[in-house]
């Protein structure tokens, strides 16, 4: 391990770096002209050394984000090798198999200069609010039709955009203007960041970042094998059934050491499939080492030399690992479910530390159509279930994990869309009794006023299989979609509906962990006191305690 910096200095160049890179991010929410990724959060950002390994990232952000961009760098970089980058460059692309798994997600890179000399990169990853072809669905074959494709390329070239790509992009979209505006905000947030970085360098007389980034992730690096090596000497075999979209899919994952090694095995996992729900490989590892550092080396700083001691493999041609052209755009509904399932093996090493099942992934409703101006529309807004109880505490209600990704609020949706909200609360009963009982979905109910039929694209799970409860703990409530005349609406996939039909979404809610009467009396009297459990569910899963 080097030792090229004194603790103090360590300290406060690594505060600064992550002080940069969270700037970076607030920039690119505060300039965003979507409401994904201005109110949602839906990006990542993050400092590269020139040698393209990530030192820091923003506090805001997603793992399926940051964690595919972390290791999609030297894609860029054998595509534009040093030498041909010049200040005022900036690198795009948005591919599926290579970065963050679905075509909506961009990924952009601002090089950094310092007395003439590329000291490293800033690169931040956002969702687009549109990307052509069917829009934002499950539905798609292949990603032919999930919509436009970029290839590595320069958006801009010396400062100048690159008129081409800018063409190719404005003339593919629904909705030019939201999309350029983010893709200049990812580049004012990456300039902002390198001239932070020169003041950086200037301050304390550094030529550049490749000394203190080479001890920063070695340090990483040498605490997640120290984390690995204490790790159980044994194989940890899980599987557990997703919803899918026309029937389940199985997902199996054994975990064990292999040298100084963490291997995450998915080998036993389903085959892809012929529609939008496979989980490219960079984004099934970008979640699948995130729920490994959540539970083995929680403490250490993400970045290049965490990775590395985590080995992440699934069979090519399978649900976790398809081949092009399979269609990927709504690979969050598998992506995001995937720690449920490295957490149920990890829990039988490391049982003290893993919590119980949260709603897992994301549920993202896109709404299309012709507004009552004559204008067209395509807007998508997020909503979380709940997540999971704790080993100590309840789970947190209308959270998501394990994307961390932001409710969006009912003002913003409404005053940016045709959409109107008609109700919006916690779902009472949702959360899976316990000692800690887990985190409670959502009630949602919205119509959309548009001119004539609109199409709802719908990207739910956890509607068959709800989440787990562990250690005794009861499981959560799976969720439902349905008109609110209560017919069944397709939980993936899109469906036209009249103007005057209000969806109605119920979440589902997180497991509870441990036995439900071990739950403290004072802590049942206060989730009714709140509406968070009724008085029949009290009765049901808390007996002895209510009537005592």
């Amino acid at each position: 391990m080097s030792t090229t910096f004194p603790p103090y200095l360590l300290e406060i160049l690594w505060n600064r770096l992550l002080a940069l890179a969270e700037e970076q991010a607030q920039v690119l929410m505060r300039t965003a002209f979507s409401t994904i990724v201005r109110e949602a959060g839906d990006l990542s950002a993050a400092i590269f050394d020139r040698r393209g390994r990530m030192v820091a990232q923003a506090r805001t952000g997603t793992p399926g984000h940051v964690n595919t961009m972390a290791r999609g760098m030297r894609h860029f970089l054998a595509e534009f090798p040093l030498e041909t980058i010049e200040p005022g460059d900036a690198l795009l692309s948005n591919d599926p198999y290579k970065l963050a798994g679905q075509l909506n997600d961009m990924c952009l890179v601002t090089p950094a200069f310092h007395r003439g000399s590329l000291v490293g990169f800033f690169a931040s990853c956002c969702h687009m609010v549109d990307i052509g072809g069917v829009g934002l669905t499950a539905d798609a074959r292949n990603v032919f039709e999930e919509g436009l494709q970029v290839p590595f390329c320069k958006f801009l070239v010396r400062g100048e955009k690159n008129r081409d790509v800018f063409r190719f992009i404005e003339t593919n979209v629904r909705t030019p203007r939201e999309v350029i505006g983010d893709l200049y905000a990812q580049v004012a947030a990456g300039e902002v960041g390198s001239r932070r970085l020169t003041q950086l360098l200037e301050e304390f007389e550094l030529a550049d970042i490749e000394d203190l980034s080479d001890e920063i992730v070695d340090r990483s690096h040498a605490a997640v094998r120290e984390a690995v090596r204490a790790f159980p000497e044994d194989r940890y075999v899980f599987s557990a059934q997703n919803d899918g979209f026309e029937k389940p899919l199985h997902v199996q994952v054994e975990i064990f050491k292999e040298g100084e090694q963490l291997v995450v095995d998915f080998a036993g996992t389903d085959p892809s499939v012929d529609r939008g729900i496979n989980v490219p490989l960079a984004y099934t590892t970008a979640y699948s080492s995130y729920a490994v550092k959540c539970v083995v080396a929680p403490d250490v700083p993400n970045n290049e030399g965490s990775f590395l001691p985590i080995v992440v493999r699934a069979p090519v041609g399978s649900l976790l690992n398809p081949v092009h052209p399979s269609p990927t755009a709504a690979r969050h509904i598998v992506g995001q479910f995937l720690p449920t399932v490295v957490f149920g093996a990890l829990e039988q090493a490391m049982p003290a530390k893993v919590p119980a099942d949260s709603a897992a992934g994301l549920w993202v409703t896109q709404v299309s159509g012709i507004r009552q101006d004559d204008q067209p529309f395509s807007f998508a807004f997020f909503s979380c279930g709940g997540m999971g109880a704790r080993q100590t505490k309840d789970g947190l209600a209308a959270t998501s994990f394990p994307s961390g990704i932001q409710n969006v609020a009912t003002e913003v949706i409404e005053a940016s869309s045709p959409i109107v909200m008609r109700q919006r609360e916690l779902r009472a009963d949702s959360g899976g009794a316990g000692r800690y009982r887990g985190g409670l979905g959502q009630s949602i109910r919205f119509e959309v006023r548009s001119k004539g039929p609109w199409i709802l694209s719908g990207m739910y799970d956890r509607i068959k299989f709800a989440p787990r409860g562990t250690q005794g703990g009861a499981d959560g409530a799976a969720g439902s979609v349905m008109s609110a005349d209560g017919q069944a609406l397709p939980a993936k996939g899109r469906v036209t509906l009249a103007p005057a039909v209000q969806v109605v979404l119920e979440l589902p809610g997180g497991g509870g962990a441990g036995d439900p009467r071990e739950r403290t009396r004072a802590a049942v009297e206060r989730d009714m006191a709140e509406g968070y459990v009724t008085q029949e569910r009290a009765n049901e899963w808390y007996g002895d305690l209510v009537r005592r």
